[in-house]
């Protein structure tokens, strides 16, 4: 009867964040940010569009005119994260680019961070009637307003005879 208690009694002590197990970060694809695609303009060639947002993830062999830019991420904590480019050419020539909303660089940085519950910090501030309750700080006897040092060292090395 004594273990069962005992053993109960470990078990009330555990919370449920104790028992997850760990989900390793998954990222998949290019992030194409709000300020990259604002770089892209219709008539550029491929060679700049891939300067600018990267080698593609999805290039096709049927669809040789189209590339998909997709990206996806999952963090524990943190709502999963889709995004989306596809930009389709003509000979050699942008001429049109499909992709949802996306955010800027700073905006997905800020999605990233693990919303955690606001709790309240303690005041690390004392006003002056506070600090007056503490007790005055004694001197060291014999201080004369000196330096605790003293004033010669012993050797470090031993003396020679």
């Amino acid at each position: 009867m004594l273990f069962v208690c005992v053993t109960l009694a470990g078990c009330s002590s555990l919370n449920r964040d104790s028992l997850k197990t760990y989900v390793p970060e998954v990222v998949q694809g290019n992030f194409v940010s709000k300020e990259q695609r604002q770089a892209l303009s219709l008539g550029m060639d491929r060679a700049q569009v891939k300067d600018i947002l990267g080698t593609p993830l999805v290039t096709s062999l049927f669809h040789a005119d189209r590339w998909d830019y997709a990206f996806s991420i999952r963090r524990q904590g943190v709502a999963p994260q889709h995004f989306q480019v596809t930009v389709h050419f003509k000979d050699n020539v942008l001429t049109a680019i499909d992709n949802g909303d996306l955010p800027s660089e700073a905006e997905f940085a800020q999605r990233l961070v693990a919303q955690f519950q606001n709790t309240a910090l303690p005041r690390l501030q004392a006003s002056p009637e506070e600090l007056n309750t503490f007790p005055a700080k004694k001197a060291p006897v014999g201080d004369n307003s000196q330096s605790a040092l003293p004033s010669t060292y012993p050797p470090l090395e031993p003396v020679s005879r």
